[in-house]
């Protein structure tokens, strides 16, 4: 019998494992990062008229935060901490909570943290020059959980199983780099198409990239609305 294993059968059996360490009271901090925050399903973050529900999302965020041991500034309570679902409607697939800490149009810098729930992509996406700035470049450092970034480039292996349904189609991002906590990943180039997805302990990811400007944002899949 011949077994496939694919990035999402590797992380799924190192949490597995790590479970099973913190079971028997050998698990060190690092290891407690990869005990999986199980999160609900699609229609808690959805109301009976079907409209998304932010402050469900928002309320599942921060129990993340607090089983990564991440620290929640007043600020990130507030109104600058944002979610969407990408108007798709299948926010544990595709969707996303974020925040600013800054973007700078003027000497063209941003610092920005993403927060993926297990198992969650930010869709395939890619950014452009505007009458604002250069097209943005940008890179990723993982502080808690784990994410697979997808970049252009030679398709990884098991790409066609990792890719989820949504995205497997039309995704022209498919060499994978895996990031634990600690490890960074970074664009090639300007303008290139890119997503990331989570593992399934959610993932916390600091973005460092030059200055964001929404009008030069493009994604991929032709239904999402931001």
């Amino acid at each position: 019998m011949t077994m496939t294993l694919t990035m999402k059968t590797v992380i799924a059996g190192s949490c597995a494992a790590v479970a099973l360490a913190c079971a028997i009271g050998s698990c060190t901090s690092e290891d407690q990062d990869l005990m999986a925050y199980q999160g609900y399903g699609n229609d808690h973050y959805y109301g009976p008229d079907g409209a998304f529900d932010a402050e469900a999302a928002k309320a599942a965020y921060y129990e993340m935060m607090e089983h990564f041991g991440y620290p929640i500034p007043e600020r990130l309570r507030g109104e600058d901490f944002w979610t969407l679902d990408f108007a798709l409607g299948q926010f544990t697939e595709a969707g996303m909570a974020g925040i600013f800490w800054m973007n700078n149009q003027e000497h063209d810098y941003m610092g920005h943290e993403i927060y993926l729930l297990p198992g969650q992509m930010i869709p395939e996406h890619w950014h452009l020059a505007t009458a604002n700035g250069r097209a943005k470049v940008e890179g990723w450092h993982l502080r808690h959980g784990s994410v697979t970034l997808y970049s252009e480039g030679e398709p990884s292996p098991t790409a066609e199983l990792d890719i989820p349904p949504l995205h497997r189609d039309i995704a022209v991002a498919r060499s994978a780099t895996v990031l634990k906590p600690g490890e960074y990943g970074m664009l090639a180039k300007p303008e290139e198409k890119h997503w990331m997805i989570a593992g399934p302990e959610g993932a916390i990811v600091s973005e460092y990239a030059s200055f964001h400007d929404m009008d030069g944002l493009r994604f991929t899949h032709p239904d999402i609305k931001l």
